[in-house]
Formats: C-alpha cells, structure tokens, sequence
C-alpha cells in the first residue's frame, strides 16, 4: 500500500475541517496527488483503515471512515484553499476522468452483463477487473457456470495491462453503450480481485465456482480463500463458533493478535471467556507494550490457518458475510 493512499484513507476519518487544516501544510503537488486518491476512493474496509490508523497514531480502531469520492476531495481542498482551490480541483477532476471504465460505475450490472456475455473471457476479466467488487459480483453471477471459471482464472494471474489492450477493449464497449472515456496504465486483476467479489456474491455462486475451480487449480482456490476470509471476520460469528476457535488457539496467539483489532471483536472475545481468563489475557496484552504491525499481521494469519483447517474438518461453516442460509424441509 503506497504512503500516498496512506495519507489518503487517514484524512477522510478525520473531520473535515481538520483534514482541511492539514492539506494547508502539504506542498501543491502534495495535495494534487492526496486530493486525486482520495477521489479515486469509494470505500475503506475497517480493516484497512484501522493497520493505516494504527501506523500514524494510537486511536479507535473500531471507527469506520466515511470513504472518498470526487465530492470529499473537492470539498477538502475548498476549505483548505478557497478562492485559490480552482487549479487543483481541476487536476482532480483530470485524473479522476481517466479512470479506465470509469463510465461503467454509473451503468446498472445487468446492463453490462448483457453487453460482456459474449465476449471472450479475457475481455471480461480485463472490465470485471476494473468495476467495484460487487458489480463484478453480480456480473460474475450471470455468466454461464463454465465461463465463470475462465473468466475468474483470467482475472487472478492478470497484473499490468497495456493501455493500448486497455483502450481497445473500451473503445469497443464505448461504440455499443455510446460513453466515452479516456485511458491511462492501471493495475488490475489479481487473486485479491477475485476474493473481493466472491465475498459479496451470493452463497450459491460462491460453492460453485469454488468447487469447479478447485478441479483444475486447488491452489489457486487455496489462496482465494484465505484471502476471502479475515482476521476481522471472527467479529461476525456466533459465540457457539468463536469459542469452537478459541479452544484452538493459544493465548500468546490472541494476545499479539488483539493488538491490531477493533474494539468490537476484542470485547467479542474477553466476553467468551471466564473473567479471570480474560483479565490473564487483558494483562498479557498490556505487558506485550508496542509490538510491530507485522507481527501483529503474523499471529493473526496464525488464527485465520486456525480457523482454516476447523472448517475444512467440518467443525466450522464460515460465512464471512452473514448471510442467512436458507433452510429445506
């Protein structure tokens, strides 16, 4: 994650007037690059934000930000620039412009499943690719079962696309749905992408794709899911499950782990322990004093491995998103 989206995700959870303040400090290319990510950003994973916050200063890091967008940008540098903001917001809005597919955020999923369907799956891994999680969940979704596969294998091994691949394939989409956008280099894809959209599409099309996938790449499917399911999720689940992991895991485990995470799932956890087990660990935590964010990250991929294998024994059901399962009679 590079310091400029740092700066970026720490100033939109901070009021406005105080992230104002602070871009009055920064040089003006400084704040053309910040204002420009923050615009670029839709929404922050609590997760995310909360190893940022953790890195610039002690504080809550059970809050949640309230995200980016064009609008936050232009309203920061207003206020920290005034009448003098005009040359910035209009870099802004440049780079914001640029965005490849950016045309297709404002176009229903339907829509664009209709126009992608037939085209060949690197085609709609590159424009799956480039679309919000969850757009490219519900286009996924629609796909025929054996090109969901294809597509999805694409998206995982893509890294940097040529501009020129890049523009060919939207100037084709901008001729059918008459939107025109300009282009620029861009990373995309990867097995982050593909987890990120198998977390917010539907339970039935997750199992599926996985259990279809798994047939011809396992480890690729290993790797999805270990990315699918976080440290954080453990917040999500019942006291019946959490305490099924708790019996699995040593306390030194939890007590570098809990450093690094929200207040909500560490009260989950002192919760499901006794009270004097909860003050030993309460303690143990205390004495740990500073401890590096990677070793942090560390224990807590320990505990995910953990969880992991329970549901592959069958001992546990994850469902990282909550989802209510339907029931048959």
């Amino acid at each position: 994650m590079g310091d400029i989206r740092k700066a970026a995700v720490l100033l939109t959870t901070l009021p406005e007037e105080e992230a104002a303040d602070i871009l009055q400090r920064l040089e003006p290319k400084q704040v053309e690059m910040v204002s420009i990510e923050i615009a670029k950003l839709k929404s922050v994973s609590a997760e995310e934000q909360e190893q940022i916050i953790v890195q610039f200063a002690e504080s809550n890091p059970a809050a949640t930000a309230d995200g980016g967008g064009l609008d936050r940008a232009k309203n920061l540098v207003q206020k920290a620039f005034g009448k003098n903001a005009t040359g910035t917001l209009d870099t802004i809005r440049q780079a914001i412009e640029e965005v490849p597919f950016a045309f297709l955020r404002n176009i229903d999923s339907q829509n664009i499943l209709t126009y992608v369907i037939d085209e060949h799956p690197q085609t709609i891994a590159l424009v799956l690719s480039h679309l919000p999680a969850a757009a490219g969940a519900a286009i996924l979704a629609g796909l025929p079962p054996e090109r969901q596969i294809s597509v999805v294998q694409r998206i995982a091994q893509m890294g940097q696309t040529s501009p020129d691949i890049i523009k060919e394939v939207e100037l084709g989409l901008e001729r059918r749905m008459s939107s025109v956008m300009s282009q620029s280099f861009e990373n995309a894809g990867g097995v982050g992408a593909v987890a990120e959209m198998l977390n917010v599409a539907d339970r039935a099309t997750e199992r599926q794709l996985m259990e279809q996938l798994s047939l011809e790449d396992a480890e690729l499917v290993e790797e999805i899911r270990r990315l699918m399911f976080v440290f954080e999720d453990l917040s999500k689940f019942n006291d019946k499950d959490l305490q099924i992991v708790m019996k699995n895991v040593e306390t030194s485990q939890w007590a570098t782990a809990l450093k690094g995470c929200s207040n909500e799932l560490r009260d989950k956890v002192f919760k499901n322990m006794s009270t004097r087990a909860a003050d030993m660990l309460k303690e143990e935590i205390g004495y740990l004093g500073p401890v590096k964010l990677s070793a942090v990250e560390a224990k807590q991929q320990e505990i995910v491995d953990i969880v992991r294998r329970l549901e592959d024994s069958g001992e546990l059901e994850l469902n990282p998103g909550g989802e209510q399962e339907a029931l048959v009679q």
